[in-house]
């Protein structure tokens, strides 16, 4: 092997997958080659020959990542020429003659077909190395920021070149159009810090100085500089033929939800000082005048460094620091630190708390020592090392966990270049991500990734000891004397209280036992004796005096909590969590006070562990009701159950430690088992009185969100009951016998009141039964044969997309599938496609005016919604499934997944519809468990806003706002475009 071929790519792996199945892969990787040209078939198996981890590497992308493999089956070529190249020089010229291109491209449309093949060749030649080993981490995330960073320059240089030409634009140069013209475009977080990931949107703020010294006469700067902050958004994110290039978020820039996308200086400035928060100058650390006037951006962010680099610590500056810890840091449990579903990034012990463990420190100590004020993260824990201001040994083991994470991140993301951070919440695809990632198993990967966030984790939560949130108990303060007292006021504004005379005066009403809950007095005294703790504890929530009201209110409404307390007082680490649900969820709250005793399950050991799957929760379950001795007692024990498990998925969706797809499945899980036992136990009790029918069979048929598995906290159980018999049998053999139709008809009505009834523990579920045939008017149940002769022949097309989500949730396995295979049946019918739109359009026309679709929140209903979405699953369901049967699923995203696999959606079409229901369905799982009616921002409470706008990973509630109102925009021009333009009849 001479000297040029140990420069190749080919030649420098030094590493590569493992494979799940590997004769799957290598039939997948012989198949792709026996298609491609017969010279690029022979040099890629020349290749693999010489140097053995290409082949590895080549199976471990046709088993593993669909985006990579696509890349490759694009243009096989092109995969030859990268194993062939230089990386580091292939990259320089890559981008050099995307520059070259741009300059000399005529229309936008020339442009963006440069910047994505420039942005794929790059995408496949930056996996290469890093799945390789070719290159470290930290080279990989320099080389997309300089991908990036070329794209928006390009971009920029484009429109403003464009401008020029309409006489809008006066340049020096016409080349350079963008010097001195005072456009600033700001790179803000990983993009700013040469740190971007491998699936990563771009954080960009745009910026103008209102002299505008280049504008022609008469051209207003702000509508401007808006179009051109838009073309560059649309340069670079909107899908043709050849993808995207990246991702562009604008939602960093003050008061998005309120201001236009490009913004002055000046107006910038004055918000910065007056208005500016804790994490925007967190964020501004990393910016970077990436694009645009630099000159100008340089002056920008000199102007912005007071606001970043304070030059005195002062208290006020420390409880900034405090607020953007507990706003930053999710409570996720005791010491447990989860492998499947663990979110790398912003779970306990990810990339988030790294960099927040720097930025931090650069915050509090930048403005007295320049040198803290950097931008990569790992560059910050160096020089913090170095001034002493933390250890050799922290910086090194953080830099081994953030190098590791940041890789973990990338490989998840190579799989279908998407923005996730989240592991596999199942085993077995955490075994198969552990061997793409170059694992021999689970275990050997789980031990690592354990090691490093249980490592972050002690060296994050350990970043504030000593400071004044006040882990430190001062002696002797008695807190009954309330607010008159100095000592206590002042220990009050040590731990983090902003109202102390308010806290005052309200502990001291606990002390001195005003509330029906302290009559009894073990009660009041072991109350009195965990206040200290129970203080601590509420100081560390996210806005402490807000908890302490919270947990008042909470206090007047119990009956009776000694219990609650001494639990309460021997677990200490759980006043926090409670103090979030408290001040967040009145749902839960309520709950929580009528029933103390559902708390227990938050002690449970497996509390922040994996969700408990069907066969645990019914294992729970039957342990739950094995000793109930009546039929009254069976439902108590049902609805405790309930409320229970309500309570605990509740509590983790709003400590962030389980994703609302995890929540949506674990709510279903439960009312799917409940179901169950209801229907075994009406039958039996039933029976008792009626006898049985010869041959009789029923099923509980589960629709809607329940048929979806996409429940939350407040969901109805949408049912029909389907029931058969042996038709020769006239009545049931019981000592009551009825006939047919009429049996099944009171079954029925039993069953609904089982889950309907008021016991002393309350409702244990509202039932909907208006999706059963012929609605309101139609019998209770349905004979298998009237249901199939009713959806062949006279069911609405509203009813056939119904049925899309239909699921037999109770039944036994044969009956189960002579009902699966109607539905199918039914579904899998030609259709005539401009009929369905024309209908599907005029039901969404008709929901649209009995419920409105102006309000932004109503998340549901609003247009560009979730029901925009399931109308389109449930549409190219309908209009597919007669040629393409796999298209069936009662999962709205797998549907949408399915129609894009199948060439019937396209892929952007799908990625826009996709992200924006992940979106609303975090949102709408917090929503439903703590807003009973509409939700309002303005009336909502502070903690209720934190939540939303953490589970919407967006930095305020005005970004969130934004990000809202965009996406409904592009769900609706979807729909629109979907179903207006199918062909009419």
């Amino acid at each position: 092997m001479g000297r040029a071929d140990r420069s190749t790519l080919a030649a420098r792996f030094v590493a590569g997958p493992k494979l799940f199945a590997p004769q799957d892969a290598e039939r997948r990787l012989a198949d792709w080659l026996g298609d491609v040209p017969p010279d690029v078939a022979t040099a890629l198996r020349e290749v693999s020959g010489s140097f053995p981890h290409v082949k590895a590497i080549l199976e471990g992308i046709a088993e593993a990542s669909p985006y990579l493999f696509d890349l490759m089956r694009a243009d096989a070529g092109r995969v030859v020429r990268l194993l062939q190249c230089d990386p580091d020089d292939h990259l320089a010229a890559l981008i050099e003659k995307a520059v070259a291109d741009v300059a000399a491209a005529a229309t936008e449309a020339d442009v963006m077909i440069v910047l994505r093949r420039m942005k794929s060749e790059a995408a496949l030649m930056i996996a290469l190395c890093d799945i390789g080993g070719v290159w470290p981490v930290m080279r990989v995330t320099r080389a997309l920021t300089d991908v990036a960073v070329t794209s928006v320059q390009c971009a920029i240089r484009f429109l403003l070149k464009q401008e020029a030409a309409r006489g809008r634009l006066l340049p020096p140069d016409a080349e350079h159009p963008e010097i001195g013209s005072g456009l600033v475009v700001l790179a803000m977080g990983k993009m700013g810090a040469g740190e971007l990931n491998y699936s990563s949107d771009i954080d960009l703020i745009v910026f103008y100085e209102l002299e505008a010294p280049t504008l022609a006469e008469g051209i207003e700067p702000s509508p401007f500089f808006v179009k051109v902050a838009q073309g560059l958004s649309r340069l670079l994110q909107q899908r043709t033929a050849d993808g995207y290039v990246f991702r562009v978020d604008l939602r960093l820039r003050p008061d998005p939800a309120s201001t236009p996308v490009a913004i002055s200086t000046a107006a910038a400035l004055h918000y910065y000082e007056r208005e500016g928060r804790t994490w925007e100058r967190a964020a501004m650390i990393k910016a970077l005048p990436c694009a645009g006037d630099q000159k100008a951006g340089n002056a920008l962010l000199a102007e912005i460094a007071p606001f970043v680099w304070r030059k005195h610590l002062d208290f006020a500056a420390l409880a900034d620091v405090h607020d953007m810890k507990r706003q930053m840091q999710t409570f996720r449990g005791q010491n447990e630190i989860s492998v499947e579903g663990h979110n790398v990034k912003v779970g306990r012990g990810g990339i988030r708390e790294i960099e927040f463990f720097a930025q931090t420190q650069q915050l509090i100590a930048g403005g007295r020592h320049p040198e803290l004020r950097v931008r990569p993260t790992l560059e910050a824990l160096n020089i913090l090392a170095a001034s002493n201001w933390i250890t050799n040994e922290a910086r090194d083991e953080l830099t081994s966990a953030y190098d590791f994470l940041r890789r973990v991140e990338h490989r998840l993301q190579m799989i279908a270049d998407e923005q996730t951070h989240t592991l596999p919440a199942e085993a077995e695809a955490v075994e198969r991500f552990a061997r793409f990632f170059g694992y021999d198993d689970r275990a050997a990967f789980a031990k690592d990734l354990l090691a490093h966030l249980n490592c972050v984790q002690n060296h994050y939560s350990r970043l504030f000891e000593g400071d004044p949130t006040g882990t430190e108990k001062l002696p002797e303060i008695d807190y009954s004397k309330g607010p008159d007292d100095n000592r206590l006021l002042e220990h009050l504004l040590t731990l983090g209280f902003k109202k102390p005379k308010m806290v005052a005066e309200t502990v001291q009403r606990w002390m001195h036992g005003e509330y029906r809950v302290f009559r009894v007095e073990a009660t009041r005294l072991a109350f009195n004796e965990f206040v200290p703790d129970l203080i601590r504890g509420l100081s560390r929530a996210e806005e402490p005096d807000d908890a302490v009201t919270a947990f008042d209110r909470f206090l007047q409404a119990l009956q009776r909590g000694g219990r609650l307390i001494s639990l309460l007082s021997q677990n200490k680490d759980l006043v926090a969590l409670v103090a979030l649900v408290l001040g967040a969820a009145p749902r839960l709250s309520d709950m929580l006070a009528r029933q103390p005793q559902i708390m227990d399950g938050l002690i449970d050991p497996r509390f922040f562990g994996a969700m408990p799957d069907q066969n645990e929760l019914s294992a729970r379950l039957e342990s739950t009701l094995a000793d109930a001795n009546s039929y009254e007692e069976f439902l108590d024990r049902l609805r405790l159950f309930g409320q229970e498990s309500l309570f605990l998925i509740g509590t983790r969706i709003l400590s962030g430690t389980v994703s609302a797809q995890h929540a949506s499945v674990a709510f279903a899980d439960v009312a799917e088992g409940i179901a169950h036992t209801v229907h075994g136990l009406v039958m039996d009790q039933f029976a008792e009185q009626h006898g049985r029918i010869k041959g009789q069979e029923t099923a509980i048929v589960a629709m809607g969100k329940l048929g979806s598995r996409e429940m939350t906290a407040s969901s109805d159980l949408d049912l029909i009951l389907i029931y058969d018999f042996d038709h020769e049998a006239p009545e049931s053999d019981g000592n009551r016998p009825l006939e047919g139709s009429q049996y099944f008809a009171r079954l029925t009505q039993r069953l609904i009141s089982a889950f309907t009834t008021r016991t002393n523990y309350g409702v244990l579920y509202e039932v909907d039964m208006r999706l059963r045939p012929s609605g309101r008017a139609g019998p209770l149940a349905s004979r298998i044969d009237s249901f199939a002769e009713y959806q062949e022949h006279e069911a609405w097309t509203w009813e056939h997309m119904a049925l899309t989500r239909a699921r037999v949730i109770s039944a036994s396995p044969a009956f189960q599938a002579k009902i699966e295979a109607v539905i199918r049946d039914v579904l899998t019918r030609k259709r005539e496609t401009g009929i369905i739109a024309n209908d599907v359009l005029e039901m969404r026309r008709a929901i649209a005016e009995e419920r409105g679709e102006s309000d932004i929140w109503d998340l549901k209903n609003a247009a560009g919604g979730m029901v925009d979405i399931e109308f389109i699953a449930q549409y190219l369901q309908l209009i597919h499934a007669a040629e393409k049967p796999e298209i069936l699923n009662v999962s709205t995203v797998q549907v949408l997944d399915n129609a894009a696999r199948l060439g019937v959606l396209p892929q952007s079409d799908a990625d826009t519809l996709r992200a924006a229901s992940r979106l609303y369905h975090d949102l709408t799982q917090i929503i439903r468990l703590c807003v009973i009616g509409k939700f309002k921002p303005e009336t909502a409470g502070e903690d209720l806003l934190r939540v939303l706008t953490r589970a919407g990973d967006a930095p305020d509630f005005s970004a969130l706002e934004a990000r809202v109102r965009e996406t409904q925009n592009e769900v609706r021009e979807v729909f629109l475009k979907l179903l207006e333009g199918s062909p009419r009849q």
